[in-house]
């Protein structure tokens, strides 16, 4: 599995652009990734010292249309914080 495939995309929302002040950037990741790879696939990508991973496995909700319901898929989000050393990501500075 190649660093692209380990993370999918950025996650942009309030809370995880409020966490780019204590130098926390939120993706996607793939379900069967664990921390050590997502680390190692952050720092190949963007080129950045990764001090600490948090992982959260998230659950999809259900949702109806009408009389038939289904459910989003499940998914994982990983919080990755950088080292003070290290530079920022710049796809996240354009964006704050």
């Amino acid at each position: 599995m190649t660093s692209h495939d380990i993370i999918i995309k950025p996650i942009v929302s309030e809370k995880s652009m409020d966490q780019l002040a204590d130098r926390k950037y939120t993706f996607k990741v793939a379900p069967n990734a664990n921390k050590i790879e997502i680390k190692k696939a952050v720092e190949e990508i963007f080129g950045v010292e990764v001090e600490k991973v948090t992982t959260a496995n998230v659950l999809g909700k259900v949702k109806r249309m009408g009389a038939t319901s289904g459910k989003r898929a499940d998914w994982k989000k990983a919080v990755v914080k950088l080292t003070a050393g290290s530079k920022t990501i710049e796809f996240f500075d354009s964006m704050a």
